[in-house]
């Protein structure tokens, strides 16, 4: 259904090692079938890229170990698809072998206007806004997320997040 929004997500994580690091190496080789795989995905509208065919090279942080992946996608329902339901998600549960656990929010949810891109500035302020007041229609999780502006509803708990699942 069309509602004149599109939902914006951005993820960040810390690498345990520089991207040369064989430590490494099996999430970089997997990065240009997973993002082929969410360009193909139903209901994808768009993804931060570089200078190559990913968001690698960026550093949204003085940290240049982190990593940010942002996307934009017609409905929740169409990431939470591509996430749990694809071979992304064999892919995202070798997480914990390329990056460290994050101490804050490494994912916000949030709705924008159709047509429109967000920045990384903005994801990051999503971020904040989850760490310092918990999910709401301003940013949102999976397991906390939010209908889009004026559709009727409470927050939809559709599951657990399995990166979180047994951490403190």
């Amino acid at each position: 259904m069309k509602t004149g929004w599109e939902l914006a997500q951005i993820n960040v994580g810390r690498m345990v090692a520089p991207a040369t690091d064989p430590q490494v190496a099996g999430f970089f080789a997997e990065l240009d079938r997973i993002n082929a795989l969410a360009d193909a995905s139903p209901g994808f509208v768009w993804r931060l890229v570089g200078d190559g065919n990913d968001a690698t090279d960026l550093q949204p942080t003085p940290d240049p170990l982190v990593l940010v992946n942002m996307s934009v996608w017609e409905d929740a329902e169409a990431l939470f698809a591509f996430v749990y339901r694809t071979a992304h998600t064999p892919v995202m549960a070798q997480r914990r072998q390329w990056f460290a656990p994050m101490e804050g929010a490494y994912q916000a949810l949030w709705w924008i206007e159709a047509g429109t891109l967000p920045t990384v500035e903005d994801g990051l302020a999503r971020l904040w806004l989850i760490d310092r007041f918990g999910p709401s229609a301003r940013a949102f999780t999976f397991k906390s997320r939010f209908p889009a502006p004026g559709l009727p509803g409470l927050p939809i708990d559709m599951q657990p997040d399995p990166w979180c699942v047994g951490r403190a």
